[in-house]
């Protein structure tokens, strides 16, 4: 696959969860994860990030065709970027409202506060993908994770967290930085106490999960749930 075979690897190492795949795209992370008989396709990169995903795909011996869905933890330039470049999905993306009326265009994010112009701004530079959007709400499962509205980086942010698999996916609610977990900082958020709010609710609500996987900084594989933990503590003094 050529030089886009680098952007590929398994989440955390040799010692990843089986069936969880990194991407490394050129502004944030995505992945591919198996989830009993069903695939998922977590965020898609900026537009050029198209070929890092076929790589992934390919390496992992996985006809894209097969892939079931998309989850979506929000709508970033940096999230939603490749769909549009990825004709051969076939299947819908899981995204909450407002995010999934910004990803099917039947919405457009505001002029304030910052965040909603950068994503105004930046949204006139993508290509609107093809899928159909399937709208979910906190709460809502497909396959065996179950949605976690998390406001505050954007006002559809979802976090992802399977209990079966032990994996979470929390966007970019929060970043990590040499094996721990940070919040979303306050130039790439709509509200920075909102991401506190979300941070606190999620590690009260959430199950389990070993693995924590994030849109910005490596994967935290064995700890993931005390990680968020530890950060919405750290958040509570």
């Amino acid at each position: 696959m050529g030089s886009d075979a680098a952007h590929t690897r398994a989440a955390g190492g040799a010692d990843h969860p089986d069936g969880l795949w990194r991407i490394d795209g050129n502004a944030s992370n995505a992945f591919l994860v198996r989830d009993g008989d069903r695939l998922f396709l977590v965020d898609a990169g900026v537009p050029g990030d198209a070929g890092a995903i076929r790589a992934t795909v390919s390496n992992a011996d996985i006809d894209p065709g097969s892939i079931d869905g998309v989850l979506l933890t929000h709508y970033d330039y940096d999230h939603v970027g490749a769909l549009a470049s990825l004709p051969e999905l076939d299947c819908p993306v899981y995204a909450r409202d407002p995010d999934a009326s910004f990803l099917d265009g039947s919405a457009t994010p505001g002029l304030w506060p910052h965040k909603a112009l950068l994503q105004r701004v930046s949204g006139a530079f993508l290509d609107r993908p093809t899928l159909p959007v399937e709208r979910v709400d906190d709460g809502d499962a497909v396959g065996s994770f179950t949605a976690y509205h998390t406001p505050g980086h954007g006002p559809g942010h979802l976090a992802w967290v399977s209990e079966d698999r032990g994996i979470a996916f929390l966007g970019d609610l929060v970043r990590e930085d040499d094996g721990e977990l940070e919040p979303s900082p306050w130039y790439v958020s709509y509200d920075t106490g909102a991401v506190r709010d979300s941070v606190r609710d999620l590690a009260e609500r959430a199950p389990d999960f070993e693995t924590a996987c994030v849109g910005h900084g490596d994967p935290i594989v064995g700890g993931g749930r005390e990680a968020l933990s530890a950060l919405a503590a750290s958040l509570s003094r």
